[in-house]
């Protein structure tokens, strides 16, 4: 590649992540900030001081002792211990460069990281990125600040993986073994694995909060009619040619697809980790905000 290909290539990068970052930090300033703040609380709770009992303040938090001493009723202050770590981990193997669309899946997965990143850094909570294939292919430690923030994005959609294909159980051995403290965890990925998954996203989902953010494209779901089309696992390489006009093999390809996505969606709820499911050709704001909206309830 010459220099000029290379700053055009460099140039063009920039380009995209100052748009992720233009359009995910307006959107968190409008209202993903608050709506990530109500949806995941801090760890616990700590002590500030006491004050003087107040109207409709609860009668079983006053402290007796102070109360005695001071001659009034006197209550114990607390505060929410506010900062999370955030585990951002992405699937960069080869599947997620598919695109029949607009944004290939790994375009979508960066926005939706910048998303939660931004609104983690509006609430004081550190991100952390993970890169993952069939192995951890990149572990950026839980950091702040909007340097960070870009950073996380460009190698999202820039990293150059040394594999191809996908498995969870380097990236979920990190987050079991390797994050001592209890930390939010989110897992981008289409989920196209052949391995069985539910034990080590079991282990994860045990010690962290896990979400699971499924990306898909929509010709994952319904196979196109455009005829003759020779079709290819970007994870194995194997290659096969196939006649998308064939409404016997249009319809067999979605029934196997509606199975699989069953199974998936299935196997988390067993594992009753939270699952969304993002489409790159649809507007993946009212799923973000439905799942921000019902999740605040449920911690509130």
């Amino acid at each position: 590649m010459s220099d000029e290909d290379k700053n055009r290539e460099v140039s063009e990068l920039l380009k995209k992540v100052r748009k992720i970052e233009l359009r995910t930090r307006g959107m968190v300033r409008e209202s993903f900030g608050g709506e990530y703040h109500s949806c995941f609380k801090g760890e616990g709770i700590d002590f500030e001081d006491f004050r003087e009992y107040q109207h409709g303040d609860e009668v079983r938090a006053i402290d007796w002792n102070v109360t005695a001493r001071m001659g009034a009723p006197y209550i114990k202050n607390f505060v929410e211990e506010r900062e999370l770590s955030v585990y951002i981990c992405v699937d960069i193997s080869a599947s997620g460069n598919f695109g029949s669309v607009e944004l290939s899946k790994r375009e979508l997965m960066a926005e939706v990281a910048a998303l939660m990143a931004f609104s983690a850094m509006q609430n004081k909570d550190k991100v952390a990125l993970v890169l993952f294939t069939d192995d951890v292919e990149l572990y950026l430690p839980p950091k702040k600040g909007i340097g960070h923030a870009l950073r996380l994005i460009r190698e999202i959609l820039h990293y150059e993986p040394s594999g191809t294909k996908t498995a969870l159980k380097a990236p979920c051995d990190l987050l079991k073994n390797a994050v001592r403290k209890r930390s939010l965890v989110l897992m981008l990925s289409d989920f196209l694995f052949q391995e069985d998954y539910s034990k080590v996203l079991k282990s994860v989902a045990r010690k962290h909060d896990l979400v699971a953010l499924q990306v898909v494209d929509p010709a994952e779901l319904a196979l196109p009619a455009v005829g003759y089309v020779r079709m290819e696992d970007p994870e194995t390489g194997n290659q096969v040619e196939i006649n998308t006009s064939n409404p016997r093999l249009r319809r067999a390809y979605s029934k196997l697809s509606a199975e699989w996505q069953e199974n998936l969606t299935t196997t988390f709820a067993r594992l009753r980790i939270d699952h969304l499911t993002l489409q790159t050709d649809q507007d993946y704001l009212p799923v973000m905000h439905r799942f921000f909206k019902g999740r605040g309830h449920l911690v509130s």
